[in-house]
């Protein structure tokens, strides 16, 4: 969904406070994950932290009364910068902070040269959960324990795959767009947008070659006018032919696609 004028600059300029460091320090995503959920469970620092009649530097004073000496400067600097935009409400303020969060973890997998592995990694697992109706009920079951369904994503992933890959899909199980897969989905989109790329879903019904996968991101990057991330999904369903999704756009030259459009011609 494409963001208001007003909504993308207030996301800017909270970007552009971990975007302007040189080097993101360990543990930082941690930390803002934990300042996001201090701010979720408690709807009287919200307010506090977003009263539009509260003047910029009284909310920013309060902030660094709450955080100061308990998180890193770097982390306070982020908060600063965040309550300093006018917020919708106090849960816009809880999710992006949240978001930087998954930058931080993000800009350490792209410092640490897996940032393409991080985002492999974590399409493959979405994919899988989203297949295996067990899996995605545990993950998603609200009445689990949260800390016993993100064991549950480490024993999965720890040692198979990236460190960034386990930290965030165990904090996607808190799932703040409302479901594991769409709140992994959006970690994939920040990727892209932190490397200002586009992600495009590429649905096939075969295994596609190495070679053919470079002429499709060629064509699909011309198209978008900028370059992609390529998510390709295997999907026997299609029967032949290729279905895309970038962003809120969905080419279907599908097999199956278009005798759906024939059906709904003749209905």
């Amino acid at each position: 969904m494409a963001l208001s004028a007003n909504a993308e600059a207030r996301q800017g300029a909270v970007d552009a406070a971990l975007s302007g460091l040189a080097t993101v320090p360990v543990g930082i995503g941690d930390e803002l994950f934990a300042v996001a959920d201090a701010l979720d469970s408690s709807p009287q620092l919200r307010r506090a932290l977003t009263e539009p009649a509260l003047p910029v530097d009284d909310r920013r004073a309060v902030a660094r009364r709450l955080f100061d000496g308990k998180v890193s400067p770097v982390v306070v600097s982020v908060i600063e910068t965040a309550v300093g935009q006018n917020w919708r409400s106090g849960l816009a303020l809880v999710s992006a902070i949240d978001r930087q969060g998954v930058r931080a973890v993000l800009l350490s997998a792209e410092q640490a040269g897996v940032l393409d592995e991080v985002e492999e990694s974590l399409f493959r697992f979405g994919r899988i959960v989203d297949s295996d109706h067990e899996l995605r009920s545990t993950l998603g079951n609200r009445n689990a324990p949260l800390e016993s369904r993100e064991a549950l994503v480490t024993r999965l992933l720890s040692g198979k795959v990236p460190e960034q890959t386990v930290v965030l899909a165990r904090r996607a199980v808190v799932a703040r767009d409302r479901t594991f897969d769409l709140t992994l989905e959006s970690y994939l989109n920040i990727s892209a947008a932190l490397r200002r790329r586009s992600l495009a879903t590429v649905h096939v019904a075969h295994p596609i070659s190495a070679d053919q996968e470079a002429k499709l991101r060629a064509a699909l990057t011309a198209q978008a006018q900028r370059p992609v991330t390529l998510m390709v999904v295997v999907d026997p369903s299609l029967v032949g032919g290729v279905r895309v999704e970038i962003g809120d756009e969905v080419i279907d030259g599908s097999m199956a696609g278009r005798l759906e459009a024939a059906r709904r011609q003749l209905a």
